[in-house]
């Protein structure tokens, strides 16, 4: 939507997204003592999406596959029409919905650095294949299994700066790029032979070892995907610490390449309200089969609690901190 946009432009683009997301700080206050009251893991109703609505929202980083004929975009777009907020969905030096599997890991963990010092939100990362792999690389780099130090790097500016440390929004303290935390990760259909492929060595004992470089982490997995090199037996992710883990398996029938498109569920009202009233565990009732369109309808309506919950999680703690400041 903002390609080639000059300097100026960019900075505009800036200027404005972070001018949206300091609307919705300020508007926590007004909403106080509701937003507090939320319980993050019952969002379904109406009412809690509205208080919800009003409360600053994390950096939802989209991470593409090895070739993104298929990109991230339709599942940002299926945030949007969800309720997430564009300003956080979108990289604030060109407005694009996903990002490169290709980008560094280290450059990943600096701008994740970035974005939490600038607004207080952990953000929250979400790869498909290829891009899978980079989301479990950054949580290692920023467990420090690669470097012992990370710099921070601006996404704006799109240049490394001189530090590795930023000063936490919270404490005013400097403390290292190394250490810090996502709120939220999420890796789809991400397989360990393409790492042999690709020579991605260093990943094959780490890739399914989550650290405690993010609060809560979903691993979505195909069965039988010849493309991932999954048969029957799927290899399942594990935390290393006190991360919150979660497998989940889907469909054979699930396509490799297709698994990010999503957008289409939220237009329609009978997957749209299986969506929004899912919740993970035994006792939930399966999704609806008589939509027009079912394809990826577990993964979103996972991914979409998840983040919904992460985001008033962040929300909470933001209004939580600033309000005791």
């Amino acid at each position: 939507m903002f390609p080639g946009l000059p300097g100026a432009g960019r900075r505009l683009l800036a200027a404005l997204i972070v001018a949206v997301g300091t609307v919705s700080l300020i508007s926590v206050a007004s909403a106080a003592v509701p937003a507090a009251a939320l319980d993050c893991g019952q969002l379904a109703s109406p009412g809690a999406m509205q208080v919800l609505a009003t409360m600053p929202a994390p950096r939802v980083i989209g991470l593409n596959g090895s070739v993104p004929i298929v990109t991230m975009e339709s599942f940002a777009r299926f945030l949007q029409a969800m309720g997430y907020p564009e300003a956080s969905l979108r990289g604030p030096r060109d407005g694009a919905l996903s990002m490169s599997g290709y980008t560094s890991s280290t450059t990943l963990a600096g701008i994740v650095a970035w974005h939490y010092e600038q607004s207080g939100l952990r953000p929250m990362l979400v790869g498909h294949s290829r891009g899978g792999m980079l989301v479990v690389r950054t949580l290692h780099e920023l467990d420090g299994a690669f470097a012992e130090s990370i710099p921070v790097y601006d996404p704006v500016a799109d240049v490394e700066l001189p530090r590795t440390t930023i000063i936490d929004p919270y404490t005013h303290v400097a403390r290292p790029v190394v250490g810090l935390q996502v709120a939220f990760a999420a890796a789809i259909a991400t397989g360990t032979w393409p790492r042999v492929l690709q020579g991605q060595w260093s990943m094959l004992s780490r890739l399914r070892r989550i650290p405690d470089a993010t609060e809560a982490f979903t691993g979505f997995t195909i069965a039988w995907d010849p493309i991932a090199g999954n048969g029957g037996e799927v290899e399942v992710y594990a935390a290393t610490g006190r991360a919150e883990v979660r497998n989940v398996l889907l469909p054979a029938a699930t396509s490799h390449i297709g698994a990010p498109l999503v957008e289409q569920l939220a237009a329609d009202p009978v997957t749209r309200q299986a969506i929004i009233d899912w919740r993970p565990g035994d006792s939930t009732p399966p999704l609806p089969t008589g939509a027009s369109d079912n394809r990826n309808l577990l993964q979103a309506a996972e991914l979409w609690f998840s983040i919904r919950k992460h985001w008033c999680v962040e929300g909470q703690r933001w209004q939580r901190v600033r309000g005791t400041s």
